[in-house]
């Protein structure tokens, strides 16, 4: 029969084992939770400065972009025709396509046909061609330090056309898109 200081010995190691196991158990719970902090915080930062991710609303970019898709952009300083940028306007951040940067000269045809320099635009992107909403005189240059843009749904969108809206600043700019994340059917590059 085994002595009661023995039971005591084995109860007292028991027990100790336990608390190492559960003083192990809540650093490790501990350590995760603040890595998983850092995490978020970093993510939260590169969101914020690097690749803002943005929600789509309205109709504007249809085919391209539909109304809920949600994508990420990356600041940048530089655009050029073809690129799809967020920008701020009057308190909202609107989508649209790069046409045209400072100096370049944009021309708008009855049929809705573009001209950059004189050149016609190819535009693929484009299902269905429109004047739009269009109240500046044509031909027209850009400012310097300025983006003209249109939408991709030419016969609603109300952008560079239309003095309401005019030409963007380039501080403006919020970035160019990069990626669509939402719906993952869409899921790629823009």
């Amino acid at each position: 029969m085994p002595s009661t200081a023995a039971l005591s010995r084995d109860a007292l190691r028991a027990e100790l084992a336990r608390e190492s196991h559960r003083a192990n158990y809540i650093r490790v719970i501990r350590s995760t939770l603040n890595s998983l902090v850092v995490v978020a915080a970093a993510a939260v930062i590169v969101a914020m400065l690097v690749l803002p991710v943005l929600q789509i609303q309205g109709t504007s970019m249809t085919d391209t972009l539909q109304d809920k898709d949600v994508v990420v952009a990356l600041r940048g300083s530089s655009y050029r025709t073809g690129d799809v940028v967020a920008f701020y306007y009057n308190n909202n951040i609107l989508i649209k396509r790069v046409i045209a940067t400072g100096g370049q000269w944009v021309n708008v045809a009855d049929d809705g046909t573009v001209y950059v320099d004189n050149a016609r635009l190819d535009e693929p992107y484009v299902t269905e061609k429109a004047l739009g909403d269009a109240d500046i005189a044509m031909p027209y240059q850009v400012p310097e330090g300025r983006v003209f843009v249109m939408g991709d749904h030419r016969s609603t969108s109300l952008d560079s056309r239309n003095s309401a809206l005019g030409c963007v600043s380039e501080d403006m700019v919020l970035g160019r898109l990069l990626i669509r994340v939402w719906p993952l059917s869409g899921l790629g590059p823009i």
